[in-house]
């Protein structure tokens, strides 16, 4: 994105043709409302970036189909240029022949017509330079179709376009769509643009008494009649305009655009820099100088968070006016012939005006900000920005809640800031993005971040554009039905240009995966990264690809019933492993997760949660591995606990049918608690994906360790834990751990001593506790160090209770914390009673005592003297 530099931000509004609301569309749906249409197609025009293009910023809708567009702008233009009444020199026509027509030229080449090219809307920077404004709205309008005004001024219009009318929308409801205008219409706006240049300089030699008509050099009068054509078939486009012999002695001064390089493609990326002559001068404190190196994306997001409102912009400047309700009322007359009420409503009329935003509250809000905030150091080593690289004050706000943190506006600059220079580095900063997106992601730069998370690189263009999108497929129907039912409270997935994103991305990923299918949920999947990418298709695509083989792997298989089914019995084990009373509960009445947590897992969420809330959950689920969902599912119930426990099967049914608020800043939070007190292997999944190969990491470094890696991708050996039939892990309603998980959470070593672990609780004592359950003689043979001594004929009454002895004591001290079963034998039937008396976080071990026999790490107790 380019600096700001001395662009301003502008903003100006009209109003979208309104719908009648008493017709319906094919599909018997309410008809989307133009101004929907509308933002949808303005879109495209955020990615349009030319040297000689006002950059389009954002799109805002309002009430009464108003909608509102912010725009880079300057405050000089052509129209003032005339106005000032100066003679203009050959060159300077010339010049500004030239860069119209290259911004011409360049729109064309991306299927857009400027069609309201006036003296007004040509403005220029403080370099002189043509800067075109206004060139998207004859593209986002539909070519006129979904407004009430006509597109272009009528000095300006070719002959053909005044020849063809006024569109009327009416004509369109019915599918009639107006022909759009081709490219020449532009250049006879040119021509009529740049005569009148070359007439004010006519009248001021005139007026000094030596103007004639010969003294226009004749070059100039040829380009003049070649644009001022009257048969649109002979006159030329903007591109063969640039041939011109007279315009080719200008073209030397220009260097030929380069579009910058993308983040994610095959081309190397590499900064052109020009230094000054004096070195020093890079070190000169600009003050508010910094702010104009900002992309003008980034400026708009800032001032947005520093309290701008374009409404009330707008209505300072008497653009907005809002009239009393009586004054909207039709005319009428009394019986003394006085005529009331209002004419025809001004809002079918455009107001092209464009107010300048004044960022004054913004560099107030930023003066307390250093010039080195602007240029981050990026090592390693230092620790996170709000912690290492701010004030104490921005250190401060990263312990307040997310929502604060994302609408401060100084903290989100230096987020911004450092997260733009971290992904220009990516993949060689990897881990430094992943290290810093533990603290929070800036919602700006959320899509990208989450590419990085996901590992995304290549030619990823290339790849998408490769796949066929376009020949029928059986699954062509079902998406069509799923698609208008998939967030559409969202404005912008619930437009046209929204919808046929939504198709495209949904069939490649189809189409690419054979061996997989279509199933309902998928679209609610690729919600979240085509509203992040709405502009690029490929990194929607690319992102989701990604996605669901890491977290949903095999769900969308033909026959995905025993993918499902162990995904489920594992999400069981977890909550009795987090919290027994509860599954004990939910068991007794027979809500089973089946009833309600299909959705959850087959749509991460995006089913139940909206956007909003999927982003903040996605932050920290794409740092997390393949079994962080359970804790997620967890913590959800864990917030519905007390609802839950009080109510049956039919509440629980009608509970989860319309799912109560959930706190997501809460949920994330206890969702990585729980997560740092699961141990690796207790949601071992033979399902899962398989292992990575060596070297994924492309040569970086290795995965960042932020409970990252998967248990499956650890390299097998003896101790670890083996697959269970489906029929054997329904059985047990505790999970297992694997021999090798337990050795690493006690610490054990060779020396026949069980260290405490690293991670203590605040009473210091160890986190995980052996229970042996075999009888006391085979205990005095051999067991884990640390471990305790219940044998399970001893240690149950009748009526299921624990019976109390000093070992009994010794395991109610470690209630709380993990909890791991040892035997040969019997250890689900152990496991499943510790359970049903409400003990948490129980587990298994994988293969018993038996496992650990040939660890050498068995000791045996010292006899007594």
């Amino acid at each position: 994105m380019p600096p700001m530099k001395d662009a301003r931000l502008g903003a100006s509004t009209f109003f979208a043709s309104a719908l009648p609301h008493d017709i319906c569309g094919s599909n018997g749906l309410p008809l989307t409302p133009n101004s929907i249409k509308i933002l949808g197609r303005f879109q495209i025009l955020k990615t349009v970036s030319h040297p000689r293009l006002c950059r389009y910023v954002d799109i805002s809708r309002g009430k009464h189909e108003r909608l509102i567009v912010v725009a880079e702008h300057y405050e000089r233009s052509l129209e003032d240029f005339q106005r000032a009444g100066k003679p203009v020199s050959q060159d300077k026509v010339l010049q500004v022949a030239y860069e119209i027509l290259e911004g011409l030229e360049f729109m064309n080449k991306h299927g857009m017509m400027h069609r309201a090219l006036a003296p007004r809307n040509v403005l220029m920077d403080c370099r002189g330079n043509v800067k075109l404004a206004k060139f998207g709205l004859y593209h986002m309008t539909n070519h006129g179709a979904d407004v009430d005004f006509p597109i272009g001024y009528p000095s300006y219009l070719a002959p053909e376009v005044i020849a063809k009318g006024p569109s009327r929308p009416s004509d369109c409801s019915h599918g009639e769509l107006p022909r759009p205008s081709g490219p020449k219409v532009d250049v006879w706006s040119l021509g009529i643009l740049l005569f009148e240049l070359c007439v004010v300089s006519w009248c001021q030699r005139s007026h000094s008494g030596a103007g004639t008509e010969s003294e226009l050099p004749e070059n100039v009068l040829t380009l003049l009649r070649k644009c001022l054509t009257f048969q649109p078939s002979r006159r030329p486009t903007p591109s063969e305009l640039l041939k011109d012999p007279a315009l080719q002695e200008v073209s030397h001064l220009y260097t030929p655009f380069r579009k910058p390089v993308s983040l994610f493609s095959s081309s190397l990326r590499c900064a052109y820099l020009e230094l000054p002559e004096d070195i020093s001068e890079l070190c000169q404190d600009e003050g508010e100088e910094y702010l104009a190196e900002r992309s003008i994306e980034e400026v708009y997001h800032l001032w947005c968070l520093a309290g701008g409102d374009l409404e009330k912009e707008l209505t300072n400047k008497e653009i907005i006016q809002s009239k009393p309700p009586i004054c909207t009322l039709p005319n009428f007359l009394l019986e003394d012939g006085e005529c009331f009420g209002q004419g025809r409503d001004r809002s079918f009329l455009l107001d092209d005006t464009t107010i300048t935003l004044s960022l004054c509250q913004l560099k107030n809000r930023l003066k307390d900000v250093t010039g080195e905030a602007y240029y981050p150091l990026l090592d390693d080593e230092q620790s996170s920005l709000p912690q290492s690289n701010s004030s104490s004050e921005l250190s401060a706000a990263v312990a307040l809640p997310l929502v604060i943190r994302e609408r401060d506006t100084e903290y989100q600059l230096l987020r911004i800031v450092l997260f733009d220079r971290l992904l220009q580095a990516y993949p060689y900063k990897k881990n430094q993005v992943w290290k810093e997106a533990r603290v929070d992601i800036p919602p700006l730069l959320r899509g990208l971040t989450w590419a990085a998370l996901l590992g995304i690189e290549g030619d990823i263009q290339a790849k998408y554009d490769g796949i066929d999108k376009d020949t029928p497929i059986p699954t062509d129907r079902q998406i069509e039905v799923d698609i208008p039912r998939c967030h559409q409270y969202d404005e912008l997935l619930s437009s046209p240009q929204g919808h046929m994103k939504f198709r495209r991305v949904l069939k490649a990923w189809v189409v690419s995966h054979p061996d997989l299918v279509y199933w309902q949920g998928l679209d609610s999947l690729c919600a979240p990264f085509l509203y992040l990418n709405f502009n690029n298709e490929a990194l929607a695509y690319a992102c989701m690809s990604a996605f669901i083989p890491k977290y949903l792997y095999n769900f969308f298989l033909k026959d995905n019933s025993h993918v499902i089914q162990e995904y489920l019995t594992v999400f069981s084990q977890m909550i009795a492993f987090h919290d027994p009373e509860l599954s004990n509960h939910l068991n007794e009445i027979g809500f089973i997760p089946d009833l309600y947590a299909i959705p959850w897992f087959l749509t991460m969420f995006t089913h139940v949660f909206p956007l909003h809330k999927i982003f903040h959950l996605w932050d920290t689920l794409l740092l997390g591995n393949s079994s962080f969902p359970f804790c997620i599912g967890v913590a959800i119930l864990q917030q519905l606990r007390d609802r839950l426990l009080a109510n049956g099967f039919n509440e629980c049914i009608l509970l989860f049918s319309d799912l109560p608020e959930i706190d997501i800043e809460r949920c994330v939070r206890e969702s990585i608690n729980l997560f740092c007190w699961t141990p690796k292997s207790a949601t071992y999944r033979q399902h899962a994906q398989p292992p990575k190969v060596a070297g994924d990491n492309n040569g970086f470094g290795k995965t960042p360790s932020y409970y990252s890696s998967d248990y499956q991708d650890l390299p097998k050996t003896d101790l670890s834990r083996e697959p269970l039939k489906l029929s054997e892990l329904k059985a047990e309603s505790s999970p297992r751990i694997s021999a090798e998980d337990l050795i690493d959470l006690c610490e054990l070593s060779g020396s026949g001593h069980c260290k405490a672990p690293t991670k203590k609780t605040k009473s210091s004592k160890p986190k995980i506790l052996a229970v042996d359950i075999r009888s006391s003689e085979d205990f005095s043979r051999g067991h884990i160090p640390g471990s305790i001594n219940i044998p399970y004929s001893t240690a149950f009454g009748p009526d299921g209770e624990l019976v109390q002895c000093p070992a009994t004591s010794t395991l109610q001290s470690f209630r709380g914390r993990v909890i791991v079963i040892v035997s040969h034998a019997v250890m689900r039937a152990f496991a499943a009673h510790l359970v049903k008396v409400n003990y948490p976080r129980v587990c298994i071990l994988d293969g018993g005592i038996n496992k650990m026999k040939f660890t050498g790490l068995l000791t045996v107790p010292s006899p007594q003297i």
